[in-house]
């Protein structure tokens, strides 16, 4: 496999768990927005300083830092032969600059967009427990704690604010508003693969190695 394949989708949508797995799958790299801008603040890089000029006042990176960060990390030796994107991009902008890249690579691009409604994704994020000890995940419906609010390695659980009703139903206006529009920029270039991310987490997996499998055949 020598492509770049994205995960779009609603907050809360399982991208991040299943691009992890479909990363396994095929043995390419999963790149995470969120963790190469940590590991670039953390790490110091010249990009990751004026990241971090913006991330330490709460404020938005801007798009140049961002995909000067990603296209750093494409570079890499380990992405030769493909790999996972999540949480990027997440505008019009950012896909043409990826896609520049990915061009020169003579990569192809496969956009999983995760179908997942509103009141779906609310269920699940406001259900989710954190454990103030070793950050353990839980969910009080799929996969409570062995114990109410207490984690088993008995630490405390915690709600956090992210996962508070209010706070998802501001971050899917958003997605709506930023992200969603590049439904429509990938559908036109024939890029966008459809998957209903309602299911099990093990029914959403098959449905995109199915789909993927299926590309890989045409």
């Amino acid at each position: 496999m020598r492509k770049a394949i994205i995960f779009l989708g609603p907050p809360g949508a399982g991208k991040g768990t299943q691009a992890v797995k479909v990363s396994e799958f095929f043995g390419v790299p999963y790149i995470s927005t969120g963790d190469i801008l940590r590991t670039a603040v953390k790490e110091k890089t010249l990009l990751g300083i004026k990241a971090n000029e913006y991330m330490s006042k709460g404020e938005l990176v801007p798009d140049d830092v961002v995909i000067g960060i990603i296209e750093d990390r494409l570079n890499r030796d380990d992405c030769m032969n493909g790999c996972i994107l999540d949480g990027f991009p997440r505008t019009e902008a950012q896909a043409m600059s990826l896609e520049r890249m990915l061009n020169a690579k003579n990569m192809d691009t496969v956009v999983l967009f995760i179908d997942v409604s509103d009141n779906e994704v609310i269920r699940r994020n406001s259900k989710r427990r954190v454990c103030s000890k070793c950050g353990r995940i839980y969910h009080l419906e799929t996969s409570p704690p062995p114990k109410d609010g207490i984690c088993e390695c008995g630490g405390t659980l915690y709600q956090r604010d992210d996962d508070k009703e209010d706070v998802i139903r501001e971050r899917l206006r958003v997605y709506r508003e930023k992200t969603a529009p590049l439904i429509d920029y990938y559908t036109r270039r024939n890029q966008l693969l459809r998957i209903d991310g309602s299911g099990l987490p093990e029914e959403v997996y098959s449905g995109i190695i199915s789909a993927l499998k299926k590309i890989d055949k045409a």
